[in-house]
């Protein structure tokens, strides 16, 4: 990523904002995976992101005008704006940095005009959370140029209320505090539900974790999504109604005889299911990357893909076909992550095995689905940060 540290964007910069003695910032934010923990990051869950090294990089300075002039690179679009901020539907990537703007004034900082340069390498739409990167790459380039006392964790907050209150999509807190938090070689385990979270270091040896890319995007998800919310809220309401003691659905620790005292639809007896049982999956892959068991940790991932598409139905034939095939093959761990019904596998196997199941898989995808597959290699990364220019 260091790459797009390029004079070419430093000269772009100028060209469309024109030359000032103001210093020109560059910050960038990782994209994230999360390697257990799947769907449960809205019912008070335990997730175990880490960041990875694709990014979102800023270039930005102050304009000494109440202005806001924006570039990206990837859109090749400029736009300028001035308060009162409001969606822009012509320029829909510059709703993620206007949403900031708005929390960081909430918090009772007053921001500034600024020009605003944004590039990056995370794939579109491979669920690796780009529109999380540029929220919080945006919010801690913000804090940091005008000298706000806002603290990391502060930003991932900012950058969640720009998503849900301004861009208007419901997502959970995990993806921008791993973005902001995250260290090198580490990844954290989050109490979604109080925010509490802890690192934990791990060292692959001779294993390593890399992403397959399905290339699809099944338009099923964002309504499944909040069909999948609705059902475990329901799932939680009748089964407090006989334990009222349960707050989250996670919490749940009931006997299948208990469980059908509540009354609850096939649906959401099958949600439950996936929530509950991610539970004790969670805390094997933590235990088990720690102590240097990759078997168990590979076991517990292939037991979530099979959760999520048998039992909480967010998977999809391309995926299924994916981490079925990797089994076969021996692989040591692979699930689905993301939202679902497409995009990226995450998969676990010893280093040496990558060319002959890339080879293998590639040409068994293609004959199936007439699609490429796409492998993604990556490393365990640092959180937003200033790169010194």
């Amino acid at each position: 990523m260091d790459s797009l540290i390029s004079k070419e964007n430093l000269n772009r910069f100028e060209s469309i904002f024109g030359k000032t003695t103001q210093p020109i910032r560059l910050f960038q934010a990782p994209a994230r995976i999360n390697i257990i923990g799947e769907h449960v990051d809205y019912l008070g869950g335990t997730v175990l992101p880490a960041a990875i090294n694709f990014a979102v990089q800023v270039y930005l300075r102050p304009n000494n005008t109440s202005n806001y002039k924006l570039h990206s690179v990837t859109y090749n679009q400029t736009v300028e704006f001035q308060k009162p901020l409001l969606p822009n539907p012509k320029a829909a990537w510059a709703d993620y940095i206007a949403g900031v703007i708005v929390e960081i004034e909430k918090k009772g900082h007053l921001v500034p005009g600024f020009d605003f340069l944004v590039d990056g390498n995370i794939p579109q739409g491979s669920g690796l959370s780009s529109s999380a990167a540029l929220e919080v790459v945006t919010a801690f380039a913000i804090k940091e140029t005008f000298s706000f006392p806002i603290s990391r964790e502060e930003v991932a907050v900012i950058g969640q209320k720009a998503e849900n209150l301004f861009v208007g999509t419901k997502c959970g807190i995990m993806d921008q505090f791993i973005i902001s938090v995250g260290k090198a070689n580490d990844c954290i385990s989050l109490n979604t539900d109080t925010l509490n979270y802890s690192y934990h270091h791990f060292d692959l040896g001779n294993y390593e974790f890399y992403l397959i890319n399905s290339n699809v995007k099944h338009s099923l998800k964002d309504s499944a999504y909040n069909k999948r919310r609705s059902e475990c809220e329901s799932a939680l309401l009748k089964i407090q109604t006989k334990y009222p003691n349960f707050t989250q659905l996670y919490e749940v620790n009931l006997s299948e005889e208990e469980l059908n005292h509540c009354h609850l639809t096939s649906e959401e007896s099958k949600r439950t299911k996936h929530v509950t049982s991610e539970r004790e999956r969670t805390k094997i892959v933590i235990t088990g990357l720690e102590s240097g068991n990759f078997i168990e940790v590979g076991s517990a991932l292939f037991h979530t893909h099979w959760s999520l598409s048998k039992d909480f139905e967010v998977s999809c034939p391309e995926t299924d076909f994916i981490v079925d095939s990797l089994q076969n093959l021996g692989v040591t761990g692979a699930r689905m992550i993301g939202g679902g019904f497409g995009g990226c596998v995450l998969v676990l196997d010893k280093k040496d095995h990558f060319s002959k199941i890339e080879e293998v898989l590639k040409k068994s995808y293609q004959q199936k689905f007439n699609l490429a597959l796409d492998f993604y290699k990556f490393q365990i990364s640092d959180g937003v940060k200033e790169i010194y220019i």
